[in-house]
């Protein structure tokens, strides 16, 4: 049950990006960390130039910084899958947005299985039920 966040700085993605972005997040949850993609959901969100500061410094208007957060069932993969994924996903973001600049954050929060779920169940009783 991933929840991901994308969040983009600057100039914001197109419509196609935005659903390109949410399609191959998906296949990297997939693919990668195996999570099953009918309970995956991602979040596209752009904000402001000026709300994000690199090194102190706002950014201009034509800039984008990037930052994905990836929230998932902490246990459930191995150190190799999260750099596996981590790496796939730069390079996702890179390809997909063409102007991301550097520092491009990815990152994978592993939250306790007690500590959330969805549709009512936390994903500890989730797995007592299966």
């Amino acid at each position: 049950m991933p929840f991901i966040r994308i969040s983009i700085a600057g100039s914001s993605p197109s419509s196609d990006q935005a659903i390109e972005l949410q399609q191959q997040t998906t296949q990297l949850m997939a693919n990668i960390l195996g999570k099953r993609p009918e309970v995956t959901v991602v979040s596209v969100e752009s904000n402001a130039a000026n709300s994000w500061s690199v090194g102190g410094e706002s950014l201009a208007d034509s800039q984008t910084l990037v930052q994905m957060e990836a929230f998932i069932t902490a246990g459930t993969n191995t150190e190799q899958q999260k750099s596996d994924f981590i790496s796939a996903a730069y390079q996702m973001l890179c390809e997909i947005l063409k102007a991301a600049m550097s520092p491009l954050y990815v990152m994978i929060i592993e939250v306790d299985a007690v500590n959330w779920g969805y549709d009512g169940k936390t994903q500890a009783l989730r797995k007592q039920l299966s």
